[in-house]
């Protein structure tokens, strides 16, 4: 009676182990009440099934709690940091060049601004008073008034320039991104050159004016608006159309351009009138303004007349 009853208990032990793994198993297992096991630092402990947790359920709460590390904190800090140095950096650099506040004074202009701004580019001969005016001496901004000069419109006009010279190509069926770029690449660099060329002039005169380059790129820069008003009137009444367009806008611009360089280069005779070539400085500078207004209608007609057929 012993031998059986000592085979039947060694046969149950084994079972007895292996209760542990077959008892309660994984598929029925409820985890909705036990947090995932974790150490004293918020890491997930070895030998942990990460496939076995919820979605949603204690799991994730492991997942924010790392976020909660003093080294992850101390991570991010100095990631935000290095982001904050290097921007500092960049406006620094760019400060060095290019001054971002007074940027900010060509693009202060509002809609009435800009309406005015554009009858008096294209109808100057009525306007009577061209002096900037001054409050304690800084030049108002554009939105209180119309003769300052400005960035905002040249820019648009630059962009509508660009758009119709599309619209005109493909008119003609002769659009292409490359043609269409070389337009834009081209309109832009003979505005480079001019300016350029103005500030050589200007430092070889050693002309004491307030003209900065962004005063010479917006003055260089209006002559975009004619330039859509020359394509319009190419595309809308042909070449007769754009023949007479050319005529009002490059006369107009011309008239603009002189009577506004001649308030900024011309006014500043006083400051250096006296000396041994104070004779014949002005009429240089008047040769400097004339010769800008001049050459307004040359580069419309280059930039204008391929795209009117």
């Amino acid at each position: 009676m012993d031998l059986p009853h000592h085979g039947y208990r060694a046969s149950v032990k084994p079972r007895a182990r292996a209760g542990p793994h077959t008892r309660d198993p994984l598929l029925f297992e409820d985890t909705s009440s036990a947090a995932p096991p974790m150490n004293n630092q918020g890491y997930y402990t070895p030998g942990y099934n990460m496939g076995g947790a919820p979605v949603g359920g204690p799991g994730d709460a492991g997942v924010n709690n790392l976020f909660a590390d003093p080294m992850a904190s101390a991570a991010m800090m100095y990631g935000s940091s290095l982001a904050n140095q290097g921007k500092d950096i960049v406006n620094k650099e760019i400060s060095r060049y290019v001054s971002v506040n007074k940027l900010k004074y060509f693009f202060a202009v509002d809609s009435k601004y800009v309406m005015k701004k554009l009858l008096l580019l294209m109808f100057p001969y009525t306007h009577q008073d061209w002096e900037v005016r001054y409050h304690r001496d800084t030049p108002l901004t554009p939105r209180h008034d119309v003769n300052a000069p400005d960035l905002y419109i040249p820019s648009m006009a630059f962009i509508t320039y660009i758009l119709l010279a599309g619209m005109a190509l493909g008119i003609q069926k002769r659009f292409s991104p490359e043609v269409l770029g070389l337009c834009a690449s081209t309109a832009l660099v003979w505005v480079v050159i001019e300016v350029l060329v103005m500030l050589l002039c200007l430092y070889i005169l050693s002309v004491h004016s307030d003209l900065s380059i962004f005063d010479l790129f917006a003055y260089s820069g209006y002559k975009y608006v004619g330039m859509i008003f020359t394509v319009l009137g190419g595309l809308l009444f042909g070449s007769d159309g754009y023949f007479v367009a050319l005529t009002w806008s490059s006369c107009a611009l011309m008239f603009f351009i002189v009577r506004s360089l001649k308030m900024k280069i011309l006014s500043s005779l006083s400051h250096d009138s006296m000396g041994a070539g104070a004779t014949a400085k002005p009429r240089l500078r008047l040769y400097i303004t004339v010769a800008t207004a001049t050459f307004q209608p040359i580069i419309i007609y280059w930039l204008t007349s391929h795209l009117v057929r």
